[in-house]
């Protein structure tokens, strides 16, 4: 004699179920432990209770990824000086020290200032400057020969490769000529003559051919041969 079971009581609350089908019981208990409010807070109640590895620190977990070397530059406060990279040099001009094509020296002085009451210089360039004038700082190694007083005085540029920044107009034409590329363009914003200068950032390349001095039509440019 088999016997059908008609009645589940629940564990856990014990509501009843009585269904008038008995071959509905099994889904009715389904769905009650799917919904008892008494199971869900014992079930949410023990997995709070259970034992947790312990977790990585944030220090440990930064310590294992960080490479030897970058663990004894943290340690050691030589170490991280010396893994440090260089700060950019501050000029004397507030303009950090730094190269560009083929200069490669150190910048003194700036570009920029409240010089704004010059007017345009005409040529031609004194070829006997280096007598009357001292060296007031380099740009990028290139020596700049003072008085100047930026933005609208510059001075005369270049030790064997020159060019008087208050005369030069930007016209191109010594940086067309030459052979070797010693110029490039210069940005000089603010300057009555022009705002641009035909700058001789590879000065050393210079081959003395004079191309440059005999095409500039205001005459800022003299070219001295090394001895």
């Amino acid at each position: 004699m088999s016997t059908t079971v008609t009645e589940y009581v629940c564990q856990d609350c014990g509501t009843p179920l009585r269904p008038t089908n008995p071959t509905t019981l099994e889904s009715m208990r389904d769905v009650h432990n799917q919904l008892c409010i008494v199971k869900r807070q014992k079930t949410m109640a023990a997995q709070v209770a259970a034992p947790k590895p312990p977790a990585a620190t944030a220090a440990s977990a930064t310590v294992a990824k960080t490479p030897p070397a970058a663990a004894a530059a943290a340690t050691s406060p030589a170490a991280a000086a010396a893994s440090a990279p260089p700060a950019a040099a501050t000029t004397a001009g507030g303009a950090a020290a730094t190269g560009g094509g083929g200069g490669a020296g150190p910048t003194t002085i700036s570009l920029t200032g409240t010089g704004t009451s010059y007017d345009k210089v005409e040529g031609p360039i004194d070829a006997n400057f280096k007598e009357k004038r001292q060296v007031a700082g380099t740009y990028q190694g290139i020596k700049v020969w003072g008085p100047i007083d930026p933005p609208g005085q510059l001075g005369i540029w270049g030790e064997n490769v020159v060019n008087d920044f208050d005369i030069c107009v930007a016209d191109g034409a010594c940086i067309e000529a030459c052979p070797v590329n010693v110029f490039e363009w210069l940005e000089t914003p603010g300057h009555p003559a022009s705002d641009k200068k035909a700058f001789m950032i590879r000065e050393k390349d210079c081959i003395f051919c004079i191309a440059c001095e005999n095409v500039c039509p205001p005459q800022a440019i003299k070219i001295f041969k090394k001895g």
